[in-house]
This record gives C-alpha cells, structure tokens and sequence, in this order.
C-alpha cells in the first residue's frame, strides 16, 4: 500500500461557520421593523374602535332583522320609525353637529326652537331626538349618499301614526321597499367624525 494515503484515524472534523443571525445588523432594519410594529398598533387600534363605535349600528341590524321577520305584524312595521330615530340618536357626536355648524358658520340660534338653518338644511342642537317631516327627511337623506325615496319621512310617519287599517291596507312589495330602505339607511348612513 502507498504510505502517503491517510487513513480514517487521521481525518478531522469540519469547522463549520457560525449560523447566521435572523436580527437585522444595521439600526436602519431596527427603525423599519419599529415603524411596521407602530403601524399595526395603530391600525388594530383603529379597527377596534370603529368596531366599538359602530356598536350601535350592529344592534339596530339586528332589531331590524328581527321586525323583517315578522313584517306581517303591525306592531313591527309601528317600531321601524321608532328604530330609525333610536339609530339616528345613537349615532356618535350627532348631538354637537348642530352647535358646532352654529359655532363655525355663526349663524344665529333661537333660543325658542333651538334650530340652526344652514345651506338650506336644519339641524337641531339636541340633535335628531325632535326633527320632524321635512328636517326628518334632511336629516336622513344629509347622511347617507344613496338616494332615499322623496316621501320617505312620510311614509315613516304613517308607519307611526296612521290607524291600524291603513297599516293592514299596505301591499307586501311596499311593507318590504320600507324594511330594505331602513336596512339600507342603518348600515350606509356616515357619521361626523
């Protein structure tokens, strides 16, 4: 045999490098990941509390869909403008939109009525709470961006007020326009942030 030949006693093991390290090496990477750490922080935030806020909104959703349920009873369709008004009230800073516009416009306030006229619209300091017929349809056509029906604060105020036979004497297809029109108003309607 060739002596020059190792043999297996004589072989050593291979050094092998340091494993290489996940955190970045330079402060830049640590500022990014801080920066996308802050950024998810707030955005979870944010989230959270839109969902907090629109509390409201998920509950009259869900009246609404109980009273679809039994559309055929008359004491259902007699809560729709009871839900849309508690829904109005609810809605966040609804209650200082009015003094602010007075505030910023510097529009006169009766001390008799409350009510600022601005661009045509009312709105009231106490809010939706005592807004009728015309302010009504203002008000719930002023917050959302889909078009309403012209009559639709009538239409609620028959729902409120007329006799029990007018209510009977509605058709199916405008007991449902009315329940899809309220849906449509609670989940669309904008609030003032």
């Amino acid at each position: 045999m060739n002596p020059n030949i190792p043999s297996i006693e004589q072989l050593k093991e291979i050094a092998l490098p340091a494993p290489v390290s996940y955190a970045p090496q330079t402060w830049g990477w640590w500022v990014l990941l801080a920066v996308l750490v802050g950024a998810i922080v707030l955005l979870g935030a944010r989230r959270y509390w839109q969902w907090r806020r629109d509390r409201y909104r998920r509950e009259a959703l869900v009246r609404l869909a109980q009273l679809q349920k039994r559309s055929d009873d008359l004491s259902a369709l007699r809560e729709l403008p009871e839900l849309l008004k508690r829904t109005a009230i609810s809605m966040p800073n609804t209650s200082f939109v009015g003094a602010r516009l007075a505030r910023e416009s510097g529009a006169a306030v009766s001390k008799a009525d409350r009510v600022i006229v601005l661009r045509g619209q009312a709105s009231l300091l106490q809010g939706p709470a005592v807004l009728g017929k015309d302010d009504w349809q203002a008000f719930l056509q002023g917050h959302i961006a889909h078009p309403l029906p012209a009559n639709f604060s009538q239409q609620l105020s028959v729902l409120a007020y007329a006799p029990e036979a007018v209510l009977r004497a509605l058709p199916s297809d405008q007991r449902q326009q009315l329940f899809d029109t309220c849906k449509l108003w609670v989940e669309r309607h904008h609030v003032a942030a």
